[in-house]
């Protein structure tokens, strides 16, 4: 067993699962593009909050597991996994195009980024939670478009994400939580996205690299000595 340490915290990690890492992921700062397999946290630009979650339920609504936005930068619960949609396979490492669809499973806690046509608790917007079971698999109330204006999911550049089933778009309230999540913003969904707090920007992550370069770079291509 090896100990790996990632934004100042320990984990403990089986070697096969090190070596992995070592292998297909790499420095965030040199990954130009969010890829399927990249494992990432999303701030939300205006609010300046992390998308979050936990394994708390939320007390009205569906009763699911809580997602939140918090200030902090190193909480491992703000850490979440992008995978290819529901029923469907994506090649790890394979830069996101705008306007596909994708799930964004909680590391934590194996579940996924939800919606559904349930009130949020604070603001009485569309409830946004995490559902699924143990290995992740939930139902298509866990796809998410990612709205943006480029080829590609860029992570210097912010992205939208819209609810498949419901039409509706991430976003935060303004709103915060008392006990037991005290200070934690409220994540919601709303119907426009040119409401506030609808924009999400890619930050600290471990990023995969593409293996092979994308269309519009493949003439571009040159050896250095």
């Amino acid at each position: 067993m090896l100990f790996l340490n990632i934004f100042g915290l320990t984990y403990l990690l089986p070697i096969v699962f090190h070596v992995i890492l070592s292998i297909q992921f790499s420095e965030g700062s040199k990954a130009e593009y969010v890829t399927c397999g990249t494992i990432l946290k999303l701030v939300n630009t205006d609010l300046r909050l992390r998308l979050h979650s936990h394994d708390v339920k939320y007390g009205s609504g569906s009763g699911q597991q809580s997602v939140t936005g918090v200030d902090i930068s190193d909480d491992h619960n703000s850490h979440w996994l992008i995978r290819a949609p529901m029923g469907e396979k994506c090649k790890r490492g394979e830069p996101i195009k705008c306007n596909t669809v994708v799930r964004l499973q909680h590391v934590a806690t194996k579940k996924n980024l939800h919606s559904h046509y349930f009130s949020s608790p604070l603001s009485a917007n569309q409830e946004v939670s995490c559902y699924g079971d143990d290995v992740g698999e939930g139902d298509s109330g866990d796809n998410w478009t990612v709205v943006c204006n480029n080829d590609y999911w860029r992570r210097d550049t912010p992205v939208k994400l819209k609810h498949v089933d419901t039409a509706s778009f991430l976003a935060g309230s303004g709103r915060t939580f008392g006990r037991p999540i005290s200070g934690q913003g409220e994540i919601v969904g709303v119907s426009s996205q040119y409401g506030a707090y609808t924009d999400w920007q890619a930050k600290e992550g471990l990023f995969v690299h593409p293996s092979d370069p994308l269309p519009h770079q493949q003439h571009a291509i040159h050896s250095e000595l």
